[in-house]
């Protein structure tokens, strides 16, 4: 290998000096990588605690509905399902306050399914066709005319004084 000056190389252009720098620098880089990949995974192991158990938490059992699974998989029902008993028309409504003076019409608080509650007046209807027809001091009668034998009575819940 003959050494040639400097200048001579300078003056040789860029692909000369290049040449010789490329594996280099591509080695150098290389050990930057490692060295970061290095104290990327020293970090992790310095940086875990101790390691604890997770206690399992007991859960609610699966509830499953026989019925539905055999239908999912195919299953014809043995005999038609019976239709849930639709609730009585009573325990849909809920007294929560009455107001009235004898011998003038008055006013309740009802409350529907579980609703907000709201006032009705004496012969207003509440819902469908059931109607207040009197209210008094601590019930309302409902029903779908005066004297009607299907009607039924509301009374406030007992309070302790």
């Amino acid at each position: 290998m003959a050494k040639v000056p400097l200048s001579v190389r300078v003056s040789q252009g860029p692909d000369r000096v290049r040449g010789p720098l490329a594996p280099a620098l591509l080695a150098g880089v290389l050990w930057v990588l490692a060295g970061l990949a290095l104290g990327y995974f020293l970090l992790q192991i310095w940086g875990r605690g101790p390691l604890t158990p997770v206690t399992a938490i007991a859960g609610n059992p699966l509830q499953v509905d026989q019925v539905m699974l055999a239908r999912a998989l195919g299953a014809q029902p043995d005999a038609p399902a019976e239709a849930p008993a639709a609730p009585t028309l009573s325990s849909r409504f809920q007294l929560l306050g009455v107001i009235g003076q004898p011998g003038q019409r008055g006013a309740a608080l009802i409350a529907v399914d579980g609703q907000p509650p709201r006032p009705v007046t004496v012969g207003d209807v509440i819902e469908d066709r059931v109607r207040l027809l009197a209210v008094d001091k601590r019930l309302a009668r409902l029903g779908t005319q005066a004297g009607d034998p299907a009607g039924f009575e509301l009374r406030l819940p007992e309070t302790k004084d």
